[in-house]
């Protein structure tokens, strides 16, 4: 992993390889996982007490708890309590062509003009998403809907009982001893069976909670960040990897053959630390029904007054991000940051000068 936090994983948490003792009663097998060509190992599932787990949020590694009561009273949400509860507000849903909700940023859709998304994001009611997955499920067919909404005071009054008795008291301890800062938002998620969101990293610290069927998340250190090839900062689809993960183009990416992944399946009542800047891969078990999540984002800690060397990935990470973005708006036109980098380096940086 990025840092070097020696913690035994499960090894019912094994998700590589053959189905492992105690994966049966978990509620998902194998053969619900799409089949990829990289390595992973497991994430731990620790329990919340465990020092280890304290370990590897410190470290910021990621850690499956299993016994937080984060989202306890959101347990008992499904499709039909959120129908009658959740209130008459207009919801955000994405519809895409197959099983791929890759994201993009609206308001840098201007900077290429032929950019196509390969989803289109809508407003309806919740009914009206419900009625929309329902015809989709049974049509069986490619195209299919994710509702991602942050949860805001236009929700039900039971919706919001629910939300005030999520343990708060648990996580506002884990933002306070690591410096975080505040809390941005609470992401609801609801998806089919089936949807991937592809490769990405966020710039906030996550803890992801699962509340209904369950999700396989693969992460990748930022470490990886040669591997998995994000698209420039200027595109609509900063932040995520370039590479088709059910087809990778070796040729074009050859770096993404030494990509390792780390990987667990979380249900309901699990929380994964999804650290900032790390990559993750996400997907709704195949055959496993409707998942429903909530995230927890918080901005990062502020940055440290003495800069610490070498620096870590994630502050290289920042970097790049930081001249992509100064370049651009130096050049005026975002098209003009490459050519320039590659002048900058080609026959310069790339040979031996010794």
């Amino acid at each position: 992993m990025a840092a070097a936090t020696a913690v035994e994983a499960d090894p019912a948490a094994s998700e590589g390889g053959a189905a492992s003792p105690g994966v049966q009663s978990r509620g998902w097998d194998q053969d619900q996982l799409r089949k990829y060509s990289f390595p992973t190992k497991a994430i731990p599932r620790l329990s919340h007490t465990d020092p280890r787990a304290e370990m590897l949020i410190n470290n910021e590694e990621p850690v499956v708890l299993t016994d937080t009561n984060l989202v306890y009273p959101a347990l008992k949400w499904d499709i039909a309590y959120l129908q009658e509860n959740i209130g008459n507000g207009d919801f955000s849903v994405y519809i895409a062509e197959n099983h791929k909700f890759l994201y993009y940023d609206e308001k840098k859709m201007s900077n290429f003009e032929n950019f196509v998304p390969k989803s289109q994001r809508t407003e309806m009611k919740f009914s009206e998403f419900v009625d929309k997955m329902h015809r989709m499920e049974e049509m069986r067919g490619e195209e299919r809907v994710y509702l991602q909404q942050t949860l805001n005071d236009t929700v039900g009054k039971k919706i919001v009982v629910d939300f005030l008795g999520f343990n708060w008291n648990w996580i506002n301890k884990q933002q306070a001893k690591r410096n975080w800062g505040q809390l941005t938002s609470n992401l609801l998620l609801i998806g089919m069976e089936g949807n991937v969101t592809p490769a990405h990293y966020d710039e906030q610290q996550n803890f992801f909670a699962q509340i209904k069927g369950h999700k396989r998340c693969i992460l990748f250190p930022p470490d990886q960040f040669e591997c998995l090839y994000p698209y420039p900062v200027h595109h609509p689809c900063d932040r995520q990897s370039q590479v088709d993960f059910d087809n990778p183009d070796y040729e074009r990416f050859p770096n993404f053959k030494n990509v390792v992944g780390y990987e667990a399946v979380v249900g309901p009542g699990d929380v994964l630390y999804i650290p900032m800047y790390w990559w993750h891969h996400i997907e709704s078990l195949l055959n496993g029904g409707v998942t429903i999540t909530v995230n927890f984002w918080y901005k990062g800690a502020p940055t440290p007054k003495r800069i610490e060397y070498p620096l870590r990935a994630h502050q290289k990470v920042a970097i790049m991000r930081n001249i992509e973005k100064m370049l651009g708006e130096a050049l005026g036109d975002p098209h003009e940051v490459g050519p320039l980098l590659k002048t900058m380096i080609k026959g310069r940086y790339e040979q031996d000068h010794s």
